[in-house]
């Protein structure tokens, strides 16, 4: 019974952790012909599984990325402040180094798709052209690097049998298969929301930063941030809606 629990909740946190991911390759694929699109999220997400499958079974190498790689005792000698100077400042592990690259990674992914956006007031329609298939396939695969390590470390802290995280995990990445054709075409349809996701990964760029940085970040206060967010958003797409209606049917009476 205990299992059973176990596979519920890790599984749920899966999908909640998996968000930023899915949100991520919507938005990539969006620059792809719209032939291309199923395929380039279907194999993302497929290599996201495969990377925290073959994660999971390399446990221990993996939990061994958190041991120290090399110190920043020299950060003593420059008179910072003493709550500056925490033990996972002074010692970099692997882990830091590839959430630090993540973070930069993200951050400049997302303020380029921004750029685009404000730039393009065609919706980014006529840069098709200028993204291939497998380029874009390669950022995906980079981020699923970051976000598969962090669903692994957050899986082995939840869980102790190995069967139930590789289950939670496949269970999870099922889930975001089956709803990223319609996160993403909804993404696509409201530009305000394409906005609204690319700040949310700056966020998530931005604490993937403080995380390599020793400074724990709580997810929930972001995706709270987030949440709050889009609701307000989907009030207010509710009432410019509302308001269209309203404009036409006026304009029908009138005449």
């Amino acid at each position: 019974m205990d299992w059973i629990i176990a596979l519920i909740a890790l599984t749920s946190m899966e999908i909640i952790l998996g968000i930023d991911n899915v949100v991520f390759i919507a938005i990539l694929c969006g620059r792809l012909p719209e032939a291309e699109r199923k395929k380039a999220r279907i194999i993302g997400l497929a290599l996201a599984l495969g990377l925290r499958v073959l994660l999971l079974l390399s446990i221990k190498w993996v939990m061994g990325l958190t041991d120290p790689l090399f110190s920043l005792s020299f950060l003593e000698s420059l008179g910072l402040p003493e709550d500056f100077l925490t033990q996972e400042v002074v010692e970099v592990s692997w882990r830091d180094l590839i959430l630090l690259g993540g973070g930069l990674f993200l951050i400049g992914n997302s303020v380029k798709e921004l750029h685009h956006k404000m730039e393009d007031p065609s919706n980014g329609e006529d840069e098709e052209d200028d993204v291939s298939f497998g380029g874009v396939l390669f950022q995906i695969a980079m981020l699923d690097v970051i976000f598969s390590l962090d669903s692994v470390i957050t899986a082995v802290g939840m869980a102790e049998n190995i069967y139930v995280m590789i289950a939670a995990v496949v269970i999870a990445i099922m889930v975001m298969m089956i709803f990223s054709g319609a996160i993403s075409r909804f993404i696509e349809k409201h530009a305000t929301l394409k906005v609204l996701a690319l700040s949310f990964l700056i966020l998530i760029g931005v604490m993937l930063l403080a995380e390599g940085l020793g400074t724990h970040i709580n997810k929930g206060y972001i995706y709270f941030a987030m949440a709050f967010a889009l609701i307000v958003e989907m009030i207010n797409l509710r009432v410019s809606a509302v308001a269209r209606s309203f404009g036409i049917s006026k304009k029908k009476l009138k005449k």
